[in-house]
């Protein structure tokens, strides 16, 4: 299975759609995005291909292929333009065996979420990108944030996440060429 899970789209559909035109030969099964899709949220300057509506328009197109979860920049306005259901505040994935943990970041805490060791915990909200494995034994668990497509923070580029083969990659937003790798089947 192939996953690309993006976060904090914020409405820009040049940034979308300049990820789904490298996106489109690997041919991803499914896109997990992590909220803040359509709107750019008071504290952030309006993006660059701010089109809202025509990116709601162009993730209708994929809306069966698409699990989403609330952002807080996210509203009943914006599910009201998407076809596919936005409005949850996490949701839980079983995926090679392992327990995904969905959230946007700005409810559930990695730390609050009782969750199995092993399991991945995805976020977004903070627009810095994450990929690590933290703990040991029973605490340990998987970081995983794709920070933002279109407003990237910490000086590093827009970014986000694919999985395939139990195998996460952090991909720069522009060209995806591979920022980190992080293997899940070695233990």
């Amino acid at each position: 299975m192939k996953l690309a899970i993006l976060s904090d789209l914020h409405g820009s559909l040049s940034a979308f759609d300049g990820v789904m035109a490298w996106l489109a030969p690997w041919q991803p099964d499914h896109l997990l995005l992590l909220g803040d899709l359509l709107n750019h949220g008071p504290r952030n300057p309006v993006p660059e291909g701010y089109q809202p509506a025509a990116l709601a328009e162009r993730l209708n197109t994929m809306a069966s292929r698409i699990l989403a979860v609330r952002g807080n920049c996210d509203s009943e306005v914006d599910q009201m333009l998407l076809d596919f259901p936005m409005m949850a505040p996490y949701n839980q994935l079983l995926v090679d065996g392992r327990r995904w943990f969905m959230s946007h970041g700005h409810l559930y805490q990695a730390d609050g979420v009782p969750l199995p060791p092993g399991s991945l915990y995805l976020s977004g909200h903070t627009h810095l990108p994450e990929l690590t494995c933290t703990g040991e034994g029973d605490l340990r668990r998987i970081m995983v944030n794709p920070g933002s497509i279109c407003f990237p923070r910490g000086e590093l580029p827009a970014s986000l996440i694919c999985y395939e083969a139990g195998e996460l990659s952090l991909r720069a937003a522009q060209d995806g060429r591979v920022l980190q790798r992080l293997s899940l089947t070695g233990g």
